[in-house]
């Protein structure tokens, strides 16, 4: 399979390198330093994977003409300018692993609904000071036509994902995994950068899941105003979460958080390495989205309302 991915950070690199040491026809499009590091030494994965693989990269867009895949792995604040520059690409379909849910509209403005797969994955991985990526978190990727169904290229795909080593699947309510990917995201998110402490740190604190519950409950009321279900997945059962009397979904939270302890002590989500390396944070396309939304359809978010307004004037002051 021809595949292009836009963006060539931890969990673009992740993927790609998996696909490429399955033999697939994988081409990058990236920029700056990191595209000169992975011309020079390829992609080295650490962690969970340990392995090096050479790559075909470039920095000037329009030298890829096609492709059966686009795969959008670039920060969200940078969708916008990345897609412009790839607009020509004639494709078979466009996905996008980026946090939130915004996404897959900016994708359908570029290449059409008819085009655009939805998507959603809980792997984890980081960049690391010597330019390999740690592959921290073996989650599942989820993909499905919009605004339901599934199709032979969706069923390809997977299959490619699934033979290069990854955990992937199909779905047939995409939107459904998106949004609660989604609603996952920000009730991780939003405490992480506000502590700026390891995920079962704040999981495990009764104030840390409280406000973790409320940031998920009030985003889960605005897939609920769309008429899109939520569902369980690992780590956070999401549907019961957002369910549940507060008391008990604050419980539940303490109790992944006490596993995640044990298992993965060093977990932190993205948004954080971010914080932590000084860079701009993906704010106004998740938290931000959020709070628009609400306000849209009449929803009124007190705790994601704080929380943005808190994080987005954090990232004020890093930009």
């Amino acid at each position: 399979m021809k595949i292009a991915i836009l963006g060539a950070g931890a969990l673009g690199s992740v993927i790609g390198a998996h696909l490429v040491r399955a033999g697939e026809e994988v081409t990058f499009i990236a920029r700056g330093e990191r595209a000169a590091y992975l011309q020079k030494n390829g992609i080295r994965v650490t962690g969970l994977a340990d392995f090096t693989v050479p790559v075909t990269l470039t920095t000037e867009p329009r030298e890829v003409k096609e492709a059966d895949v686009l795969l959008v792995t670039v920060k969200t604040y940078d969708t916008e300018p990345a897609l412009q520059s790839v607009r020509h690409l004639a494709v078979g379909g466009a996905l996008s692993i980026q946090n939130g849910v915004l996404k897959d509209e900016q994708l359908a403005r570029v290449f059409g609904w008819e085009k655009t797969l939805g998507a959603a994955t809980t792997i984890g991985g980081e960049v690391l000071p010597d330019g390999a990526a740690r592959f921290t978190w073996n989650g599942r990727i989820v993909v499905g036509e919009l605004p339901e169904g599934t199709s032979a290229r969706v069923q390809a795909l997977v299959a490619t994902l699934a033979r290069a080593g990854l955990q992937a699947e199909e779905s047939p309510q995409i939107r459904s995994a998106e949004w609660s990917k989604y609603v996952f995201f920000l009730s991780l998110m939003a405490p992480a950068v506000l502590t700026r402490m390891e995920m079962y740190k704040y999981m495990k604190d009764p104030d840390g899941a409280l406000i973790m519950v409320q940031v998920g409950q009030e985003t889960g009321q605005i897939a609920t105003k769309l008429g899109i279900p939520l569902e369980d997945q690992w780590p956070l059962p999401v549907k019961t979460l957002c369910s549940e009397p507060l008391a008990e979904a604050v419980e539940r939270i303490r109790q992944v958080g006490a596993g995640l302890e044990t298992r993965a002590p060093n977990l932190k989500p993205s948004t954080l390495m971010d914080l932590q390396m000084g860079r701009r944070l993906e704010v106004e396309e998740t938290l931000g989205y959020a709070v628009r939304k609400g306000a849209e359809l009449g929803i009124p978010l007190p705790t994601v309302d704080t929380c943005y307004k808190l994080i987005a004037a954090v990232n004020r002051y890093l930009q």
